[in-house]
């Protein structure tokens, strides 16, 4: 053999973890600004460099093989390594612009600590963050608005963007006795929000009367209105606070939430940058992130 060192390839790394975390070729592509076969050729590519499989091909699902599950933590921490590096000293204190969209609810509950953290380890790059709808989200990245959005999906159709999370949607409310009023008084955000989609579409399936009770876009309103016993409404279970009751019985069941990350650029730059920050804050699911002081910690 020969004395020379192995090289790794930061991209082919990059790739990897990128699969791995989106659990899907095609949306890690999505994310990296690549095509599919071009993701599938770099994951080649590291196994042929480290002379291992790291990915099962056998099912649909990706699935690491024992080599891959070792290298997973150890490339995890090359890339943050590399990051500090280039964030530090390789382009003396990156630079530029983040044009960051997410969702009220999401922005509130889940994203001050990642974006305080990005705007002090970054202080050359400006960060805008965008509240909206996830259909005005994704017109406004339509139009060159936004380089990058949270955003809550269908479960099903047309994957868009790489899964971040995905949770249950639970019926909550001040009190139990609020599910058995009829017509059922609901408290939703305005069209276009995909959680009063849902909401409408399981009553309606399931023959269920109700009426609109208090509407807000603001989640901290609709919340108010929720401890006020205005009515009952959805929320992601990892938004409960304590004080509020799921009720798991006499309502229809309501399909996952499901929050994926989209993006206009590739891996690189800011955006870039950002984007990966988002992916490993999510990695062990919302309930582990950082929430702002005095945020109810939910059940």
């Amino acid at each position: 053999m020969s004395g020379r060192p192995l090289d790794l390839d930061i991209d082919l790394l990059r790739t990897f973890v990128t699969v791995v975390e989106t659990r899907s070729f095609t949306r890690a592509a999505a994310l990296l600004n690549r095509t599919q076969p071009a993701i599938s050729l770099q994951i080649r590519r590291l196994e042929t460099q480290l002379g291992s499989p790291l990915i099962d091909r056998a099912g649909r699902s990706v699935t690491l093989t024992t080599e891959g599950a070792a290298l997973l933590p150890q490339a995890r921490r090359l890339l943050r390594l590399n990051d500090e590096i280039v964030a530090t000293l390789g382009d003396g204190d990156l630079e530029g612009e983040v044009r960051f969209g997410a969702p009220e609810d999401i922005a509130t509950l889940h994203l001050p600590g990642i974006l305080g953290a990005f705007a002090r380890n970054h202080p050359r790059i400006r960060l805008s963050v965008t509240c909206d709808f996830t259909a005005n989200l994704l017109d406004q990245m339509s139009r060159g608005m936004l380089d990058l959005a949270l955003i809550k999906r269908e479960p099903v159709g047309p994957e868009l963007g790489a899964r971040v999370w995905k949770e249950p949607l639970v019926w909550v409310a001040q009190d139990m006795s609020l599910a058995t009023e009829t017509p059922l008084p609901l408290i939703v955000a305005p069209a276009p929000d995909i959680y009063r989609k849902r909401a409408l579409a399981a009553l309606l399936a399931a023959g269920l009367a109700f009426r609109p009770a208090f509407t807000s876009p603001s989640l901290a309103g609709q919340m108010a209105a929720l401890r006020a016993g205005l009515g009952v409404s959805v929320l992601p279970a990892a938004m409960i606070p304590r004080d509020l009751v799921v009720i798991d019985t006499g309502l229809p069941s309501l399909p996952d939430s499901e929050i994926a990350l989209v993006s206009t650029g590739g891996p690189g730059g800011p955006p870039g940058l950002l984007a990966q920050e988002v992916l490993r804050a999510f990695e062990r699911g919302p309930r582990n992130v950082e929430r702002p002081a005095g945020f109810p910690t939910g059940l």
